[in-house]
C-alpha cells in the first residue's frame, strides 16, 4: 500500500497512517478547554528564501536551533538571533528526521542520499549510507551515550546509529515505525502506525510492542516525560496518548484544534503539541487543554522543540521558525 500523503504550501509531508487494533484503555473522563483561546506570545523568523520550508526542528545544548529545509540544499539554524543556511549536497525531500547530539552535532535524513548526515557547529559533514536501494526516513533522536537512533520504514526497521555503525531492529513489514525518542536510561520507543502500536527498544535490544487500544489511532509523534511517562499524538483520532505503568490512557483534542503535528514535554509536566489546521500551538495540563493562537491566520505549526531555556520553539511549515516564551 502506498502511504498517504497530504500537501500543505511547499511542502510534500509523508505520515504514513495505515489501520489496525484492538483492545482496551482509559480515557481521560473531562478534557477542559479555555473558553477563549490565548494569543501566544512569540517572535517568529521568516526565512530569507521565499520556498524555505522549515519542517523538522530540534535544539543543541548552546541554545542554537537547527531545522530542516524540505526541497532545499541547506540546513537551517537559529543562533544569536540570526538565520543562517548551511549549504548540503543534495536536495532535503521530506526532512522529517532530525536530532542534535550532546556535543552539538546536528543529524538529519537525506532520502535521496540514502544517508543520515551529520554536520558539526562549525559546517564540517560527515555522511553514513544506509546501504539501501531507497530511503524513507521518518523522525530521528538523539540518545545520551550520543548515539543517533530514527525511523527507516524503508528497512522496516528501528535503526541506531552508534559510532559510525548502524543497529537495526527489524519487524515486519506492516509496522511501519514513524516517531522516535530515547529515554535518559537509554530505553527507545517508536511509534509504529501499521500496527498502531508502540514499540519499546531496551538497551540491551529486547523489543516489545504495545497495542493501542483505538483503532485507527494513527501514532505518529513521540517523546518521554521526565517522570517517564511515554506520550504520543493519535493523528487519525484526534488525541493525546499516554503510557505509563502498563496503562494506556487517552486526552482528546477539541474539535477547534485538527491535524495535530509535533510534540514536546516541559519538565513541569505540561505537554505542548501545534494543530496544522487551527493556526495554534496547545498545552495539556491537569486534563486541561490550553489554546494558544499564533499571529497568522495561515500559520502552519509542524513540529516543536525546547532549548536548554525552556522556550518552546516551532517550524512552521508556512516558511518560519518561532520561539515562545517559557510559563505561558
Amino acid at each position: 500500500m502506498t502511504p498517504p500523503r497530504f500537501a500543505l504550501g511547499s511542502a510534500r509531508l509523508s505520515i504514513f497512517l495505515v489501520i489496525a487494533a484492538v483492545g482496551g484503555l482509559l480515557v481521560a473522563g473531562f478534557v477542559y478547554q479555555s473558553r477563549q483561546p490565548k494569543q501566544a506570545n512569540v517572535v517568529e523568523y521568516a526565512m530569507p528564501v521565499a520556498n524555505d520550508t522549515p519542517v523538522a526542528i530540534a535544539s543543541a545544548p548552546d541554545g542554537t536551533m537547527w531545522f530542516s529545509v524540505d526541497f532545499s540544499n541547506v540546513i537551517g539554524r537559529i543562533r544569536s538571533g540570526r538565520v543562517e543556511r548551511l549549504a548540503k549536497p543534495g536536495n532535503n525531500v521530506d526532512g522529517l528526521g532530525l536530532a542534535v547530539d550532546g556535543k552539538g552535532n546536528a543529524w538529519y535524513g537525506d532520502a535521496p542520499a540514502g544517508a543520515i548526515l551529520r554536520i558539526a557547529p562549525d559546517g564540517r559533514q560527515q555522511a553514513h549510507p544506509l546501504g539501501t536501494a531507497i530511503a524513507r526516513i521518518g523522525r530521528m533522536a538523539a540518545a545520551p551515550d550520543g548515539s543517533i537512533w530514527f525511523a527507516e520504514s524503508t528497512a522496516y526497521s528501528v535503526t541506531q546509529l552508534k559510532d559510525g555503525q548502524l543497529i537495526r531492529h527489524e519487524m515486519d513489514d506492516t509496522r511501519g515505525p514513524f516517531g522516535v525518542a530515547v529515554a535518559p536510561d537509554g530505553t527507545a520507543w517508536a511509534t509504529l502506525q501499521g500496527s498502531n502500536g508502540l514499540l519499546r527498544i531496551a538497551p540491551d535490544g529486547k523489543m516489545q510492542e504495545f497495542e493501542i487500544p483505538t483503532r485507527g489511532a494513527g501514532p505518529s509523534d513521540i517523546t518521554v516525560a521526565p517522570d517517564g511517562a511515554v506520550w504520543f499524538l493519535q493523528f487519525r483520532t484526534n488525541r493525546i496518548g499516554r503510557y505509563a505503568n502498563g496503562q494506556f490512557t487517552e486526552f482528546p483534542v477539541p474539535e477547534t484544534l485538527g491535524a495535530i503535528s509535533g510534540l514536546a514535554v516541559t519538565a513541569s509536566g505540561d505537554v505542548w503539541f501545534g494543530a496544522i489546521r487551527g493556526a495554534a500551538l496547545a498545552k495539556l495540563r491537569d486534563g486541561k487543554v490550553t489554546i494558544y493562537k499564533l499571529p497568522r491566520q495561515d500559520a502552519r505549526p509542524f513540529t516543536l522543540a525546547l532549548d536548554p531555556s525552556g522556550h518552546l520553539w516551532y517550524a512552521d511549515i508556512r516558511g518560519f521558525v518561532g520561539k515562545m516564551a517559557p510559563g505561558q
